[in-house]
């Protein structure tokens, strides 16, 4: 085995150490851009400002301001002290305000909406019914659709905002209208579910039928922050539905309202008795909507045109791949005037794939060696296409643009991570960069990638950080005994000496497609330069990551491997990762320890029962323990069902509970409405029976991600102190 260095970069002797406190509470934040939108002239975009209480214009060119499009104290009709976020009108007339946001799920929310008319200034609710749900405009800015309690409501703004129910079947728990179920947000990233037709004379939209899907219910007690009063003496019950691999999923179908008429019809859409129909998208033309339909194993992906007067479909493209079609070659599909532009890894990388609008296939975009990670759009005036790409190595994201003769130019030529928003009309864009030592930087520039004017540089922050005694970071690779060169990154102490002999910590996501060792601000356990991993590195741990087989940026050999036996190649890669680490003369092989979060966490206890007990300590934050017990659409898209694959599925922390080696903390929190605690639950049970020690940490009334008041400080503290305790 052996170590190149691809990256190194020190920090000089700083004057104070992290404190936890400064790593969760906001201290060391990096500014961002807040909600941009292109604006239809193609030279100004608009943004919130930092009090929340503008939406702000300014010029690509200048990055200056150049008015503002709404003022909370500068309104006709009603006053609101403050607003969320905004959806601006198609025509760019009115503007959807969003105030008083309650969030449901991951991506789901209700909020109150307020009507905003930009010439006269004049402000008005949506709607005196309630709160409102992932509203949607039709192309003319006349009308807005919104869900309220499952069902869809209509907003006509030319008749005094007359109010009307067009869907009465909605019902909690039994049938859902146009937002999707909670697996479908969850897995297949959305929270709308409806759109109007081009001409505004039909809404369409997917109807989720969940009443035999199976309820999971979450106990709730009266905790703090908030504190849940109704449940001060006897806890209540979240309950909700939850299909769990190879159980009965929601039956989906699409509908179509005709706006004049009255009249509902269903869209004769082909689908599978199991199948998906995860996305709904309008075209310009008022007699074609795209629906998206997928079967259960998630191989095969439709794109069908469908008329909402007539119903009937035809199938434009059928995207066929071996193992499974990645969430995001669904999701980032882009649909222009004349075309689709379609990302596939058929060929073993993901590129683009342009087709007409009635899906003929006309060519490949890329010829890049990475991956394609991200799509900015196809510009029909010129056939030039602007795309995210990993096109070096996978650590690091360029912006490119693929000319209409094929030639690929390089907009972002700064090594790290770039992401960019592009201008109606492409013709300017703003750069997000960063590095793993430098937090976000915005600029705008030309397509030609020449930067006009810096937006925001977070030199506070930067000079903040330059007063910490931050650690060195580098990226390393190395070969694994099976032959597989992996990539990490590794952070020392400041004051690391090569004579010694530092414990490690190791953290890991390791889930189908993720990336963790990247050259980016986002970088770390919990992100944000990561500044955890700089406490943990203070009190003298060398910590590491490595991405294993089944991680993305490396093709689709790389990240397929995985299928049918999560967990297996995974666990094997980070045990590796230790050895390789306890042969460095300056590791203690002795002890060394790892950490994960949900994915991470299944395979931290994973790695801990290998076989090979190079593990000393561990902690597993909100782990699924049995791939049985999590949603359908993620585990079946690369287990396939329990059904067909029981031998794959057999593969978990629960039934290796016999073989943990290593002093374990788990964690997790009893509302967590992704993995469930069942999870934890039955884990820590079999642990029990094969007499196996853990500590255990249980966080009342929180979710996934564990946070609210105290409990973000205290959970990482826990963690600090249990490698503390255990590998020194």
């Amino acid at each position: 085995m052996g170590a190149a260095l691809l990256l190194t970069v020190s920090s000089s002797f700083a004057k104070s150490k992290l404190e936890l406190t400064q790593v969760v509470n906001g201290t060391f934040s990096a500014e961002n851009l807040r909600t941009v939108t292109p604006l239809a002239d193609g030279e100004s975009y608009a943004q919130i400002s930092n009090d929340s209480k503008k939406i702000v214009t300014f010029s690509y060119k200048t990055g200056q301001q150049t008015g503002v499009l709404f003022d909370v104290n500068a309104t006709q009709g009603l006053n609101i002290p403050s607003f969320d976020n905004y959806i601006l009108s198609p025509d760019g007339k009115k503007i959807l305000i969003q105030t008083k946001t309650k969030r449901i799920y991951r991506r789901s929310f209700t909020a109150e909406y307020y009507i905003y008319t930009i010439g006269t200034r004049m402000l008005e609710k949506l709607s005196d019914g309630g709160p409102q749900q992932a509203p949607v405009w039709s192309n003319d800015g006349l009308q807005v659709a919104f869900v309220r309690n499952n069902n869809i409501y209509l907003v006509k703004l030319l008749y005094d905002n007359a109010e009307s129910q067009v869907t009465k079947d909605g019902k909690w728990n039994e049938v859902i209208n146009g937002v999707p179920d909670w697996v479908y947000e969850e897995e297949f990233g959305f929270n709308s579910a409806m759109a109007f037709n081009a001409d505004g004379t039909m809404i369409c939209w997917i109807r989720f039928d969940e009443s035999q899907v199976k309820e999971y219910p979450l106990q709730l007690f009266k905790g703090a922050f908030p504190a849940k009063k109704d449940y001060t003496t006897y806890p209540g019950f979240y309950s909700y539905k939850y299909p769990k691999a190879g159980e009965v999923n929601s039956k989906v179908s699409v509908l179509s309202y005709d706006i004049k008429s009255h009249q509902t019809r269903v869209l004769q859409v082909p689908l599978d008795a199991d199948g998906y129909i995860p996305r709904i998208k309008p075209t310009t033309n008022a007699d074609k909507m795209i629906v998206y339909t997928m079967n259960r194993h998630q191989d095969v992906l439709n794109l069908y045109s469908v008329n909402p007067r007539s119903t009937v479909s035809q199938l434009m493209v059928k995207e066929t791949v071996d193992k499974y079609v990645k969430e995001e070659s669904m999701s980032k599909i882009q649909i222009t005037d004349n075309y689709i532009l379609l990302p596939s890894d058929r060929d073993g990388h993901m590129c683009l794939y342009l087709y007409n609008i009635n899906g003929q296939l006309l060519k490949k975009l890329n010829t890049i060696p990475g991956e394609v990670t991200d799509i900015y759009g196809y510009d029909e005036s010129t056939g030039n296409v602007y795309y995210q790409a990993a096109g070096k190595n996978p650590m690091n994201r360029e912006v490119y643009v693929t000319l209409k003769n094929g030639k690929t130019q390089l907009l972002t030529p700064r090594v790290g991570w770039n992401s960019a928003i592009f201008s109606n009309g492409f013709k300017y864009f703003i750069n997000q960069w960063s590095d793993f030592n430098t937090p976000y930087e915005y600029a705008t520039c030309t397509n030609t990638g020449k930067t006009l004017a810096v937006l925001i540089n977070n030199n506070k922050l930067k000079q903040l950080l330059a007063e910490q005694q931050l650690p060195t970071k580098e990226f390393f690779e190395f070969t694994t005994s099976e032959n597989i060169k992996l990539n990490g990154v590794m952070i020392k102490p400041s004051n690391f000496d090569s004579t010694k002999k530092y414990p490690v910590v190791m953290w890991q996501y390791s889930g189908p497609g993720s990336q963790q060792v990247t050259n980016s601000w986002s970088l770390g356990s919990v992100g944000s330069g990561a500044l955890f991993d700089a406490y943990l590195a203070q009190q003298g741990f060398i910590v590491v990551c490595v991405d294993g087989r089944g991680t993305g940026g490396r093709g689709a050999e790389f990240e397929k491997c995985t299928y049918m036996k999560l967990g297996d190649l995974e666990s094997k890669d980070q045990v590796e990762t230790a050895i390789y680490l306890g042969k460095l003369p300056y590791v203690d092989k002795n002890n060394i320890g790892i950490w994960g979060w949900s994915y991470g966490g299944f395979n931290t206890l994973m790695s801990m029962s290998e076989g090979r007990p190079v593990f000393k300590a561990g902690v597993a934050v909100a782990p699924p323990t049995d791939w049985r017990f999590y949603d359908t659409v993620y585990t079946e898209r690369y287990m396939r069902t329990p059904q067909e694959n029981a031998v794959g599925y057999d593969i978990n922390p629960t039934n290796r509970a016999d073989k943990l080696s290593g002093a374990l903390l788990i964690c997790h929190g009893l509302a967590d409405d992704n993995v469930h605690p069942q999870n934890t639950f039955e884990y820590t049970e079999a642990l029990v029976q094969a007499d196996k020690d853990f500590k255990m940490n249980i966080y009342t009334n929180r979710n996934h991600s564990i946070y609210g008041g105290n409990t973000r400080r205290h959970l990482l503290r826990q963690i600090a102190e249990h490698f503390e305790n255990n590998l020194k």
